[in-house]
């Protein structure tokens, strides 16, 4: 049970730090996005939409923490957890479209670009810095900002955020002082293609997650060869390995062993490996025991064959 509370307690703190960091980004994105239109700059609105796709992405994990806490139920045995990963998609999906909108924005910019009010611009995107700067120390400080796909993604998000708003700084001081009415546009473009690639990252991931991939942090022959290794199992086959939720993941085989093990004998094999797995990160593990006389291919991975109404008949 050691292990299950420590979780619980990273659980509530990330909930706390998601929480905290989505008041401070949204309320912050607001100005900048009044900000930049106000001040005419499109490198602000541009910082504006990558915050806000922040403040997206802190909200979903932060509903994602909530729904996740939902008891399993008999239509959802794996509670909510999944909706994590959809959560993560959508995520990725809207940072694409803000990312177009963006170049989009631009093109026109770039032909003729217009007057900026640059004080203002720097100003805001100062201050956008110090915001983003303060928001990512509380997650480095409390969350756990290495295993959860979650806060990752969320810290991630907030890093890029202070280099769109260093790309605005720049610009802003670029006009200021070269009277360079380009930069806007420019740095605009740049942050575009930070969102750009944030937003494909996420959405590969979660659509790898939701397709059942094998776990990106997990080699398949390690663990066949954990399997193999392990004293009165003969072979392996029919196995799957897929994530339910970030940092949740689940494993079914069947193992062939020796057909004069008794029951006992053979949960003493399924605890050992049971045990080596849950250190590679499985910590879902389920695994059907068999004869040699069993029915099966001997590939290790399940050839799955859809032929509707093809039954075997045994006679």
């Amino acid at each position: 049970m050691g292990h299950n509370h420590e979780h619980n307690h990273t659980h509530s703190t990330n909930k706390k730090i998601l929480f905290i960091s989505f008041i401070i980004i949204t309320s912050f994105m607001v100005v900048e996005a009044v900000g930049g239109y106000i001040t005419n700059s499109l490198a602000l609105l541009s910082d504006a939409g990558h915050m806000l796709s922040d403040s997206i992405s802190l909200a979903i994990a932060l509903v994602a923490f909530w729904l996740g806490e939902k008891a399993v139920s008999a239509s959802k045995t794996f509670g909510y957890k999944r909706f994590e990963i959809l959560a993560a998609l959508l995520n990725g999906v809207t940072l694409i479209g803000i990312a177009l909108y963006i170049f989009y924005e631009s093109i026109e910019r770039f032909a003729n670009p217009p007057e900026v009010a640059t004080t203002g611009m720097l100003i805001i995107s100062v201050i956008g810095l110090l915001v983003n700067i303060l928001v990512a120390w509380i997650m480095m400080r409390g969350g756990d900002t290495e295993e959860n796909l979650n806060m990752r993604g969320a810290f991630l998000h907030v890093l890029s955020d202070m280099l769109g708003s260093v790309g605005a700084i720049i610009a802003a001081l670029l006009m200021m002082f070269f009277g360079w009415g380009i930069a806007d546009p420019l740095a605009s473009v740049i942050v575009a293609i930070l969102v750009l690639r944030g937003g494909i990252k996420v959405t590969k991931d979660s659509i790898h997650v939701l397709m059942e991939g094998t776990p990106r942090n997990i080699d398949l022959n390690d663990i066949i060869q954990t399997f193999e290794k392990s004293n009165g199992v003969r072979s392996i086959h029919d196995l799957h390995i897929w994530t339910i939720t970030s940092g949740l993941n689940a494993i079914s085989c069947h193992a062939v062993v020796d057909a004069s093990l008794s029951v006992a004998e053979s949960e003493v094999i399924l605890r050992e490996i049971e045990h080596e797995l849950e250190h590679k990160g499985i910590s879902h593990v389920t695994i059907q025991m068999e004869t040699e006389a069993h029915p099966h291919e001997h590939s290790v991975l399940c050839q799955v064959k859809h032929e509707a109404g093809h039954h075997h008949h045994h006679h």
